[in-house]
């Protein structure tokens, strides 16, 4: 049985929040819920004491519900680009009307790299995707109609909350075993699709397909793992920073499992989204930084 999920909160790096806070409130509609600087503990659980006092943010879609999307203040590399690299490659948000959204980030601080299109292995799904502020990937994607194959949440706002995030791995199989290994995530099917920002990055044909495969966590939430394509280089960055664009995810869990090494000893952390619960903090298949958050149940 999964004990992993749903998604807690989305957390980007970036060298100015309010940046960060003004675009996803202007254009998204998400709404400031907190704000303040890194703790000492937080900056302890992360293995990163230098990010203590930095700025942070923790915002939510019409300012409602329990899917963060959290804004830390840390340097970036300089040679980062979206979809280059292994890891958490995008946040995928649940929206009313992708067309409409598309229109309404013209001219924004949002670059649209992949205009509204139905996905190549579903005319139900309609998806864009663009790179935020600090280079991050966000998909919105609405539903034209509900699938049976996939529990997804209804977009009760008009960019409404994360339900997806997009891991790029060495395989989709080494991913699978993972999450199945440490949280019993059932291993889910291999499904090869275009990815077209991904073929654009990495300079293939747009016709190129990848394998990918929906991993089915708890609380209508998602890991799709991609698989990338050889040369694709590791997320780099300052050891005392916290890697670029979407640095880590923080995911419920039922309990912390026994079967994984903590990067350092888990942690109560009394604000959201933590709420006084223990966290901890591992490394996944693919090098992404992993938050765990304990539910008990």
């Amino acid at each position: 049985m999964t004990i992993l999920g749903p998604i807690s909160c989305v957390t980007i790096a970036s060298p100015n929040v309010q940046q960060m806070i003004d675009t996803y409130h202007l254009y998204l509609g998400y709404k400031l819920v907190d704000h303040g600087r890194i703790s000492a503990a937080l900056s302890k659980l992360w293995a990163r004491p230098k990010l203590s006092g930095r700025h942070y943010a923790l915002m939510l879609p019409g300012g409602e519900g329990q899917t963060f999307f959290r804004f830390v203040e840390s340097k970036a590399p300089l040679n980062y680009q979206a979809f280059r690299h292994m890891g958490w490659n995008a946040a995928e948000l649940m929206v009313q009307d992708t067309d409409a959204i598309a229109a309404q980030l013209e001219g924004s601080p949002f670059r649209i790299i992949g205009p509204p299109a139905d996905l190549s292995f579903s005319d139900k799904i309609r998806a864009m995707q663009a790179l935020g502020p600090a280079e991050e990937s966000i998909y919105l994607t609405s539903f034209k109609e509900k699938l049976t194959e996939f529990d997804t949440p209804d977009a009760k706002h008009f960019v409404d909350r994360c339900f997806i995030v997009i891991l790029g791995g060495p395989s989709v199989a080494v991913i699978n075993d993972f999450y199945s290994t440490h949280f019993s995530v059932a291993k889910a099917s291999v499904i090869p699709a275009v990815i077209s920002v991904l073929s654009q990055a990495q300079g293939l044909l747009p016709e190129t397909t990848h394998d990918l495969a929906a991993l089915a966590l708890l609380g209508q939430s998602y890991i799709e793992a991609d698989t990338m394509p050889i040369g694709t280089l590791p997320r780099l960055g300052d050891e005392d920073e916290l890697p670029p664009a979407i640095a880590m995810v923080s995911f419920g869990v039922k309990e912390l499992p026994k079967s994984l090494s903590w990067i350092t000893p888990p942690q109560v952390i009394p604000q959201a989204p933590y709420y006084g619960r223990r966290s901890a903090m591992c490394i996944g298949a693919a090098g992404e930084l992993i938050e765990l958050i304990e539910t008990g149940i």
